[in-house]
């Protein structure tokens, strides 16, 4: 059976915003859900640019889309078809959204990393990700650099990239690096990976066996815990205090167990926002010198500090110290784009363990992140966003402090507040999750997983007024 003309009501829009292609495909779409027969073939590429009046490309597309959605079928020499029902309703179905949070016994970092990737785990929400609200970034910036890679690229994404990611952009992360005194050569210095995780987790699969020790801040950013553990290791927490670690505990720390990596935020700590002081910084080296463990040091959300903030890698030259940084933060979630800086023979080890786990980092997020810094714009829009977190942060105390919240040090920069509620943070989250909000317990920030009364606040939630109204409600209600 072949299917008849397009009805008279039908005709091609030009100059639409949607393409002809797309507009057949969605005509085509409609009748085979109003109930089109299964095996009806559809007109002849041909025959079918004739009927709607447009050029056989655009039939081309449309029927590949049609295909492409499990609608309809292509069968060699024959034509295309109504796929089955059964078929074009599996194609078709897309699982809603949970719109819900679970409400777990006990709350444990898988949980909360779920949670935080839900969809209804929006930037607004108290305890989420730390990623920026879409409106706070710059949307057109990003695509207008995705434009002008579509433009120049052509044929150089049909061959793996460099191995030690694209050479323009480690330029000109070298360029930014060696600005802030950073000594990072692009060849010698430089690796890219896919966001600071990625970055993160090959050094700790080259430098780190089961049973070795490695010390993390404590409170700290905890994906980290989990990938060590999974490793074999043993992770051992070091406190934070508003100037760094506790450099009294590193060094008993140290004398003890013999650590292989120290893991430290030195510029806009998270959960604490706190940066490096310049004492503790040389006490930090000093110690790693004396006990000679590697120090990697975590730059996430450094382009949140106003600037001139202590940095270990500058202090150490890349000897000691390895410094992981990425893009996705300040630009776009999705956008994995991140770097490694480390001495020449480190760095080509872990050059070689990245082609092993996944041969190269994609190029075309690397040169759309390229494009954005070349042209000048990145500096423009951290000063943009760093001012409207700024903002933001700074109304969110506030307004804890209101709900009778204890902040020991406030925080210098960054998006995150961390927040004494004056009871278990654990049993607080549970019940924020029975009304689908999501809370962030300080007992997943430690290694210890010890039961504390810290939460971590996303100055995100800044203007999520029913996020507030029910916070407020909470923490009136008794333990």
């Amino acid at each position: 059976m072949t299917l008849s003309p397009p009805p008279p009501a039908w005709r091609p829009v030009r100059g639409n915003d949607v393409t002809l292609a797309s507009q057949l495909a969605d005509d085509l779409t409609r009748r085979i859900h109003e109930g089109l027969r299964p095996g009806s073939r559809l007109p002849s590429i041909r025959a079918m640019a004739q009927q709607a009046g447009v050029s056989r490309f655009t039939v081309v597309e449309a029927y590949d889309r049609l295909a492409a959605s499990g609608l309809v079928q292509s069968r060699r020499g024959a034509g295309f078809f109504v796929a089955p029902r059964d078929t074009a309703r599996a194609a078709a179905a897309v699982p809603a959204p949970e719109a819900t949070l679970d409400t777990p016994a006990r709350i444990d970092i898988s949980w909360l990393l779920r949670s935080m990737f839900r969809e209804s785990a929006a930037p607004g929400m108290p305890g989420g990700a730390g990623l920026l609200p879409a409106d706070w970034l710059d949307a057109e910036m990003i695509a207008g650099a995705v434009r002008a890679v579509g433009r120049t690229v052509r044929g150089n994404f049909l061959s793996y990239g460099h191995p030690q990611g694209f050479p323009a952009l480690r330029q000109q992360i070298a360029a930014q690096l060696q600005g802030i005194g950073v000594p990072a050569h692009p060849e010698h210095n430089l690796l890219t990976t896919n966001g600071v995780t990625h970055g993160l987790d090959l050094i700790a699969r080259l430098l780190v066996g089961p049973g070795d020790t490695v010390l993390v801040e404590d409170p700290a950013w905890f994906v980290i815990f989990g990938r060590l553990a999974a490793i074999g290791a043993r992770v051992i927490g070091v406190p934070r205090t508003p100037a760094g670690p506790d450099v009294e505990v590193l060094e008993k720390l140290a004398a003890q167990h013999r650590p292989k990596l120290f893991i430290v935020n030195s510029v806009v700590h998270n959960p604490t926002g706190h940066t490096l002081s310049a004492g503790a910084a040389y006490d930090v080296l000093r110690i790693a010198e004396r006990y000679d463990f590697t120090v990697i040091e975590d730059d996430t959300y450094a382009e949140l500090h106003p600037g001139n903030a202590m940095r270990l890698s500058v202090l150490d030259r890349l000897n000691r110290v390895i410094l992981v940084g990425g893009f996705s933060k300040m630009l776009a979630p999705s956008l994995r784009v991140g770097y490694v800086a480390a001495a020449p023979t480190l760095l080509q080890k872990l050059a070689d363990l990245k082609m092993l786990a996944g041969l190269t980092s994609p190029e075309l997020g690397e040169r759309v992140v390229h494009r954005i810094l070349a042209d000048g714009q990145f500096r423009r829009h951290v000063e943009r966003v760093r001012v409207r977190v700024d903002e933001a942060r700074e109304r969110c105390a506030r307004r804890l402090l209101d709900l009778g919240m204890r902040i020991r040090d406030m925080p210098h920069a960054g998006m995150f507040i961390w927040a004494d509620c004056g009871r278990d943070a654990e049993g607080l989250a549970r019940a924020a999750a029975a009304h689908n909000m999501l809370l962030a317990p300080g007992s997943l920030f430690s290694p210890s997983q010890a039961p504390s009364t810290y939460l971590r606040f996303s100055a995100s939630m800044v203007d999520n007024a029913p996020a507030w109204q029910l916070l407020r409600q909470l923490v009136r209600e008794p333990a």
